[in-house]
C-alpha cells in the first residue's frame, strides 16, 4: 500500500484562498517531477514563442535552489525596488524574475521550507508585474514546498508537465500527475522532450525509449501535447543566453514551440 505525502493530504483537507498573481491574466506552470529533462529550456522557449505571437509575457523562475533564467537569458543585473516591490528585469521584451538575480552565481541557497515559501510569496505578490497576458512559472523539479505553496495559495490556471521518455523519468511524472490531481490543479498536458534523434543517415533513433510520455498521458487520461527531438542547437543557443526561438525563429525546433504557444493561446484566449 503506497504512502501519501501528509502535506498533500493536509492541503486537500484545508480550504486555501488562492490569490492571482497581480498584473497577469493567466498563470501557467511548467513542471517536471525529474530534474534534467529540459524543463527550463522548454519554459523559456515557450515564453519567447508566446511573446512573438503578440502576447505580453512574464517568466517567474521559481526554482529557488537552482535558478536557470539568469543563464538562459544572459541576465547579470539585480532588479530595482519601487515602493516596496521588486521591478522585473525586461529581456527580449519579457518581464523576468528569479532568485538568481538576487544572489551571486556561486552562492548556494541553504534554505528550509518556510524560507522557500516566503520567497515564492514575494515573487508572486511583491513583484510589479505589469499588464501580462500570461506568466510562465518555471517550477523546480519534484513535488516539494514550492509546488505545494503554488497549489495552495496561488491561482494557477494550468500546468504543463515536461519529461523525457525513459522509464526512470516517467516514474516521477506519474507522482507529479497524482500530486496536481489531488491538489485540483488543471494539467494542460504532457510534453515528450528529447524524444528522439535524427541521425545523419536519415534514421530516427529513440535513444531514451519510444512513446513513454504518450503512453503515460493515455494512462492518466491527460492530453499529449507533442514531441521535441534532440537537437544540439537548442543547448548551444541556451548556453549563449539567447534561446533558439529568439536566435533562430525559423528553426524546426522553434516551429514546434510556436505550435505549443498557439495551443495555449487558443485554450485561454480563443482563436
Amino acid at each position: 500500500m503506497s504512502k501519501e505525502n501528509p502535506d498533500i493530504n493536509d492541503a486537500r483537507r484545508k480550504k486555501f484562498v488562492k490569490n492571482p498573481i497581480i498584473g497577469t491574466k493567466f498563470t501557467i506552470a511548467i513542471s517536471s517531477a525529474k530534474g534534467g529533462v529540459g524543463k527550463s529550456t522548454f519554459a523559456t522557449n515557450l515564453a519567447l514563442a508566446m511573446k512573438n505571437l503578440g502576447l505580453k509575457i512574464g517568466i517567474l523562475d521559481a526554482d529557488i535552489y537552482g535558478p536557470s533564467l539568469p543563464k538562459l537569458f544572459s541576465i547579470n543585473q539585480k532588479p530595482e525596488s519601487k515602493e516596496g516591490k521588486l521591478v522585473p528585469i525586461n529581456k527580449y521584451n519579457i518581464q523576468c524574475m528569479s532568485m538568481g538575480f538576487l544572489t551571486e552565481e556561486q552562492t548556494p541557497m541553504i534554505w528550509r521550507g518556510p524560507m522557500v515559501t516566503s520567497a515564492i510569496k514575494t515573487f508572486t505578490q511583491k513583484v510589479e508585474w505589469k499588464d501580462l497576458d500570461f506568466i510562465i512559472v518555471d517550477m523546480p523539479p519534484g513535488t516539494g514546498d514550492t509546488q505545494l505553496t503554488f497549489a495552495q495559495e496561488i491561482k494557477m490556471d494550468g500546468v504543463i508537465i515536461v519529461s523525457t521518455p525513459q522509464e526512470l523519468a516517467l516514474q516521477d511524472v506519474k507522482r507529479g500527475i497524482a500530486m496536481f490531481d489531488k491538489l485540483n490543479v488543471s494539467i494542460i498536458g504532457l510534453v515528450d522532450n528529447m524524444s528522439f534523434f535524427n541521425g545523419d543517415d536519415g534514421k530516427k533513433y529513440n535513444i531514451f525509449g519510444d512513446g513513454g510520455v504518450k503512453r503515460t498521458s493515455q494512462e492518466f487520461n491527460k492530453n499529449f501535447l507533442g514531441e521535441i527531438p534532440i537537437n544540439s542547437e537548442v543547448g548551444k543557443f541556451g548556453d549563449l543566453g539567447k534561446p533558439i526561438v529568439e536566435s533562430s525563429p525559423d528553426h524546426e525546433i522553434s516551429k514546434i514551440f510556436y505550435k505549443f504557444a498557439n495551443k495555449i493561446k487558443s485554450i485561454y484566449l480563443g482563436d
